[in-house]
């Protein structure tokens, strides 16, 4: 009888007559802590008969603590890997056809491979494919073998078929003729060879096999998508002149096209015969007058200074010349795209009038109505050219206006240097409504229509009161003993209505 201490309940003892250490029947594996350790397989334990139990060497467990991995660290990404995530994500190169969930496992993947393989330091990853792009390549190349696989083995099927029966055989195969010519056909040639002599192999030495239509058309379309990593080829084009081109027309007369391809020298007029065309063209605007022809002569003349990069004298002159009759004849457009290359070529310091176009660029600024480009013209202007003659006058132009000084502005109307007048006929009209609209306020009950005539700059009283009437206020003209009245208390709405409408914002072809 034992006095030992009975086991605890749950707990069996070993049985009599067995040893106390056993092999166990499994294998302990430590838990693996991170994807980038590699596995290292356990020695398994050898078995031991039972007779030789005492002989066999009995391996001790390992302790849990034997096995336990240290904790993996935090690793440290390099920029470039942070930057080629946010580019993944990033709103403008996101792909609907791709969910995130399937990008996210792809961008995983992609880094995880470079990391195992340890190349993550060294990988190219701003050219590297973005997740999204990558998996529309699987998805194409996915879709083109899936369309080439049934095609392959629908014709490969076909074949078997008609080998194994021979009733699908056309009529001409069952002829006698194969065998009295000694001719030998294909499925019975066949008979007699092993299976690797049967395989086709596809042979180095003659053509490849043309293409089928579908895989060209294909093809097409991975060339015209992203490509993955195979880059499109495109065929080269000519490197781009390095210097400017000298012409080598002689004709004095060309018409103006619009360039749709570089220019060739024997399409363009050199210099000297471009003095030559000015010349003529000077001519034939005082003797004929005809715009249309001059204006096509005078853009063609551009041309050929602008492809030859021809920035002199002779150039300012030009553009000078075709913005005074583009002035004369009304045609904003035209006279606008030479004011802004003159721009540019006064302040290249060459020489020409500067300050006449200056003040003709303020009153262009005035009749459309730009406060920004006016106030910008204004500050460029230096001291002493403020007080030229032209520029003055330009300037108390703007003054008058600004202040609704009509009286003022109509006496600077009479008197405008240059060509300043053509710009002013422009907006002069509505000022003239502007200030009739003034006066309804101002003068009660009626003025004389002569008052009118010198107050608003008109030539007669005849064109006063046409005026008036254009603007259907026939009936507001009374005829007195020794005068026309003009029944101001009774035209306030007509001419207030008439100055709203003639000061919407003007919109040019060719407005800075």
């Amino acid at each position: 009888m034992s006095w030992a201490a009975p086991p605890p309940p749950g707990v069996q003892t070993a049985p009599y007559g067995y040893p106390p250490t056993m092999n166990t029947a499994y294998t302990a594996v430590p838990v693996r802590q991170g994807f980038s350790q590699a596995y290292q397989a356990q020695p398994q334990y050898t078995y031991s008969s039972p007779a030789n139990t005492s002989q066999s060497s009995t391996p001790s467990m390992a302790s849990p603590a034997d096995h336990q991995q240290p904790q993996q660290q935090k690793f440290d990404w390099p920029d470039s890997v942070r930057s080629y995530v946010q580019r993944s994500f990033q709103s403008s190169n996101l792909d609907p056809s791709v969910d995130r969930a399937e990008m996210e496992a792809k961008l995983k993947e992609t880094i995880r491979y470079t990391q195992d393989h340890g190349t993550i330091y060294t990988t190219d990853w701003d050219n590297m494919p973005l997740p999204q792009t990558i998996i529309r390549n699987e998805r194409q190349q996915a879709l083109m073998q899936s369309m080439t696989l049934p095609a392959v083995t629908a014709a490969a099927a076909a074949a078997a078929a008609s080998a194994v029966n021979p009733k699908k055989r056309k009529s001409s195969d069952l002829s006698g003729p194969d065998a009295t010519n000694g001719v030998t056909v294909p499925w019975r040639a066949a008979r007699g060879l092993s299976l690797e002599d049967r395989v086709s192999k596809p042979s180095m030495d003659g053509p490849l096999p043309a293409k089928s239509k579908f895989q060209k058309n294909a093809e097409k379309r991975q060339r015209r998508g992203d490509g993955g990593y195979q880059s499109s080829y495109r065929s080269p084009s000519p490197p781009p002149p390095t210097g400017p081109i000298v012409g080598l027309n002689q004709s004095l007369e060309k018409r103006y096209l619009r360039l749709t391809a570089a220019p060739k020298p024997a399409d363009v007029r050199p210099e000297y015969i471009l003095h030559q065309t000015l010349d003529l063209l000077k001519k034939k605007w005082r003797k004929d007058g005809n715009y249309n022809y001059i204006c096509d002569q005078f853009k063609s003349l551009r041309q050929d200074l602008t492809v030859q990069r021809i920035r002199n004298d002779f150039t300012v002159s030009v553009y000078e010349i075709h913005a005074r009759i583009a002035l004369e004849k009304g045609d904003l457009g035209e006279y606008n795209q030479c004011q802004t290359q003159l721009r540019a070529l006064y302040k290249a310091g060459l020489k020409g009038n500067s300050i006449e176009f200056k003040a003709y660029r303020i009153l262009y600024f005035i009749h459309t109505a730009n406060r920004t480009a006016l106030n910008d013209a204004i500050a460029d202007l230096t001291t002493a050219e403020k007080e030229e003659r032209p520029i003055k006058h330009a300037l108390n132009v703007r003054s008058a206006l600004a202040l609704g000084n009509y009286h003022k502005f109509f006496q600077l109307y009479l008197d405008v240097p240059n060509m300043g007048a053509y710009l002013m006929d422009m907006f002069v009209k509505r000022e003239r409504l502007a200030a009739l609209a003034n006066m309804c306020k101002a003068f009660k009950s009626e003025l004389k229509l002569r008052f009118i005539t010198e107050e608003l700059a008109f030539e007669s009283d005849a064109e006063a009161a046409q005026f008036i009437i254009d603007y259907n206020g026939q009936d507001l003209l009374q005829e007195r003993e020794d005068h026309i009245a003009f029944l101001t208390g009774k035209a306030g709405l007509l001419f207030e209505t008439a100055r709203a409408q003639a000061f919407r914002r003007v919109d040019l072809k060719g407005q800075i």
